[in-house]
């Protein structure tokens, strides 16, 4: 018998029922004068030789031809709640008939008792420890993700359902999964409810993942994880879940921990090997909030980090276009505006000219230093003046959808807001 557990979400995390995706920007600008419009732009694509290759790529696929690019967004709380991110995945996966590509990784963050986002669903029973990378204390096995959920029983069932509260019906059926967990043991067993429904079989130990190709396509999957071995110590480490299918077009996989910083994600053993199996257009970092949080920031190790993740991309892919967002402004502990995005806004700039990438400059859209007290009284922020409301979200999302949309007409000489209007409108 399935049991779905209950989850406490965070207030900035709870949203109002889903209708159609309406693009907000063109009616709100007079209600907020604070936000810095007109710094609204993607800086430095214009000379880097990875942002050409990648806006011709969206600009075959907007037009109805058939390419795979695979979008990758990595950051803290505001990625796993996966709400600004969705709603920019909904934009390009329906800006045209073959645009929409599969789901691709998720994570069920409900089995680790964290909050799973809304546009899939899980629904599990057994009793699981969730351990998340950025908790310092915590110490297992990660990938990807970031997070892992430990098994320890006998027999768990989990269910995953690959279209939540969707802006779109039968958005992501799969003929593929992947289940990423530790099979360097043999004390655990998956299996199927509808075994018929798998045809093949393929493991990978390096990467830690089981890859089991199904007969037909499906919107949900159960599927059971039994000890088979009764050992000491015995345990499954679940790290990650892969929905997949043939369809070319646009693929948005957003990894986001909780807490998520630079030295928390450097904790995960796996995470590189995982990342080879991809080949990303391009890499949106969004890692700073956390770093620049606590007064021990350290500038240089920053740096460090930031670097070391555009190489280590560009091992996935040479190719591949790096966006650095800029941190948003933020309060301490509730009380004080924090200095310190102002140190990484910096960094981000060397290492964005250093390395040939781009910037999207959300601090300065904001408004810079304390604007997230004017976010705040709008209603566009929480109390907590970190994370944002589902319409700070919303904006967020729109815009970098524009930032993005300009660019993408500005490299290929396009009429002004040709590509925004026709994402928006399709």
């Amino acid at each position: 018998m399935m049991k779905h557990k209950k989850m406490f979400f965070y207030v900035w995390l709870f949203a109002a029922p889903l209708m159609a995706q309406t693009y907000v920007l063109d009616t709100i600008q007079s209600k907020y004068p604070f936000i810095n419009w007109k710094a609204n732009e993607i800086k430095m694509a214009e000379k880097s030789p990875a942002f050409k290759k990648l806006f011709h790529k969206l600009d075959t696929i907007a037009k109805g031809g058939k390419e795979d690019l695979h979008i990758f967004h990595i950051g803290g709380s505001h990625i796993q709640a996966d709400i600004y991110s969705n709603r920019l995945r909904s934009y390009l996966q329906t800006m045209s008939p073959t645009a929409k590509g599969q789901r691709g990784f998720i994570y069920p963050f409900s089995i680790a008792k964290t909050n799973n986002p809304g546009n899939y669903r899980v629904k599990y029973d057994g009793q699981w420890s969730g351990y998340r990378c950025s908790v310092r204390k915590d110490s297992v096995a990660w990938g990807l993700s970031g997070v892992t959920a430990v098994f320890k029983d006998s027999v768990a069932n989990v269910k995953i359902i690959a279209n939540g509260n969707n802006y779109h019906e039968r958005m992501y059926d799969f003929n593929k999964i992947r289940i990423f967990y530790d099979n360097w043991s043999e004390d655990y067993e998956i299996s199927f409810k509808e075994d018929s429904l798998v045809s093949n079989i393929i493991e990978n130990k390096e990467a830690h993942f089981v890859e089991y190709t199904l007969n037909r396509k499906v919107e949900e999957i159960d599927f059971c994880i039994q000890r088979v071995e009764d050992v000491e110590n015995s345990e499954f480490l679940m790290m990650g879940i892969e929905l997949m299918n043939d369809n070319k077009g646009v693929q948005y996989t957003s990894i986001g921990v909780n807490g998520g910083s630079f030295s928390y994600y450097d904790r995960c053993k796996y995470f590189d090997t995982q990342l080879m199996l991809y080949k990303p257009d391009l890499f949106i970092v969004s890692v700073g909030t956390n770093d620049a949080y606590h007064p021990d920031f350290n500038p240089d190790e920053y740096k460090k980090y930031y670097t070391s993740l555009i190489k280590l991309v560009q091992k996935a892919n040479p190719d591949c276009a790096v966006l650095l967002t800029v941190p948003n402004d933020s309060y301490y502990k509730k009380k004080f505006p924090n200095p310190r995005t102002r140190i990484a806004q910096k960094i981000i700039y060397e290492v964005a000219k250093e390395q040939q990438m781009a910037v999207w400059d959300f601090y300065e859209i904001m408004g810079g230093f304390n604007s997230s007290r004017d976010w705040y009284n709008n209603k566009l922020m929480p109390r907590d003046r970190i994370h944002f409301t589902v319409m700070g979200y919303r904006i967020k999302a729109d815009l970098l959808l524009q930032a993005l949309a300009n660019s993408w007409e500005n490299e290929l000489k396009l009429p002004s807001n040709s590509i925004l209007n026709k994402i928006i409108n399709e």
